[in-house]
């Protein structure tokens, strides 16, 4: 999605110049921002469609923005960057509500790949209308969820996990499936996300006389409305 607003989040200079010039050849309107304190100034009080985001920066670091960012602007879409290679860092960024995550070093044809794989389930998200199956209707437009007309509060992960089981209710998705769709990754360091977050889905959704979110063991996860 060219024209896209993004803003770019780095206390590396050179390298928040570098991505911030890659974004802006490929169409896009692109501010910077050099540490977490000015992400979270500029980003509650500008639109962007899209923030990349460093994990190690001074005055609040890449987590603490993503957690305020995600209270204050909860479908804004946030790809983080990280020099580190932990295991729990992946993981707990992706749980907080991250689109994706890239590690450095990386090429900017794979970055840009992956900032426009981001966009593009952003927009498809918002224009596919509402999604109704048996007792649950999800609305993109307002970001919201009912279940038997009560509304259930979502993050923003578990409303586009929850929305990509909807459009294919009935049918088994695999756990690398999901990854794909859902984030945007195929990491085996995320080999628990999945599961964590259908485990969310369930303790909001499901009821003692019916599992909408079904597991079958060995293929994947469907998605089952009240017939």
């Amino acid at each position: 999605m060219a024209n896209s607003r993004v803003l770019v989040v780095d206390d590396d200079r050179v390298l928040r110049q570098t991505v911030a010039d890659a974004l802006r050849l490929g169409g896009h309107v692109v501010l910077e921002a050099h540490d977490g304190a000015q992400a979270i100034e500029m980003a509650t009080r500008e639109a962007f469609d899209l923030v990349i985001l460093d994990i190690n920066m001074p005055r609040a670091d890449g987590f603490t923005v993503l957690e305020k960012l995600r209270r204050r602007r909860p479908s804004l879409p946030i790809i983080m960057l990280t020099a580190r290679d932990e295991r729990e860092d992946v993981v707990r960024g992706l749980k907080l509500g991250a689109d994706d995550y890239v590690r450095k070093p990386f090429g900017l044809e794979e970055f840009s790949l992956r900032v426009s794989a981001v966009l593009r389930r952003a927009k498809m998200t918002g224009e596919s209308g509402a999604v109704s199956c048996g007792d649950v209707v999800l609305d993109p437009d307002s970001a919201t969820v009912s279940h038997a007309g009560e509304q259930i509060a979502l993050s923003p992960t578990e409303f586009r996990l929850l929305h990509h089981l909807m459009i294919n209710s009935g049918q088994v998705l695999s756990k690398n499936h999901l990854l794909e769709a859902v984030w945007g990754i195929d990491y085996e360091t995320t080999s628990t996300v999945v599961e964590t977050y259908v485990s969310y889905l369930r303790r909001k959704l499901d009821r003692p006389e019916h599992e909408h979110l079904v597991t079958v063991r060995g293929f994947g996860i469907k998605f089952e409305g009240l017939s």
